[in-house]
């Protein structure tokens, strides 16, 4: 029962570290870029790196392992299908960013200038992706509470 208890309260913790990175994400992103603008745009970035994997970690650990109701509770759920459905788009729309940001640490570190000129379609991204983590937020709600036809375990 602890480790129930654990790994929920880890998965509602990453949303709301991830919540909080992606939006600090988007803010940095539209302020002045310079040095100490684009590390706070990349330390957002990690800490969305990180809430994302522990949510992904938990999220099946909770979806396809005993400690919650099980797989067939969740899959036949069709919120739980439009759930990942956006998880997979924040992870789809999180390819560009990622990439762009991989090379201004890079760049950074070696001391040259970082190409900021898509800070602005980085920050409409991370909006998205902010909505998105919103919406899927009503929708494990609604999940965990029996919406949706799942049939209950």
């Amino acid at each position: 029962m602890n480790e129930r208890w654990l790994v929920a309260s880890l998965h509602l913790l990453a949303l709301a570290v991830g919540f909080g990175a992606i939006h600090g994400r988007a803010r940095a992103l539209r302020r002045p870029l310079d040095d100490a603008g684009i590390g706070r745009v990349l330390s957002a970035d990690v800490g969305w790196g990180i809430a994302g994997l522990l949510w992904l970690g938990t999220g099946l650990l909770r979806a396809f392992t005993p400690l919650e109701k099980g797989a067939l509770y969740y899959m036949q759920n069709p919120l739980f299908h439009a759930k990942l459905g956006l998880f997979v788009l924040i992870l789809l729309l999180e390819i560009a960013p990622m990439i762009a940001f991989i090379g201004w640490r890079i760049k950074r570190g070696r001391g040259e200038p970082v190409d900021t000129s898509r800070a602005k379609t980085f920050a409409i991204i991370s909006d998205a992706q902010t909505l998105f983590v919103l919406v899927i937020l009503f929708l494990a709600t609604a999940i965990a509470r029996g919406l949706g036809g799942a049939v209950s375990p």
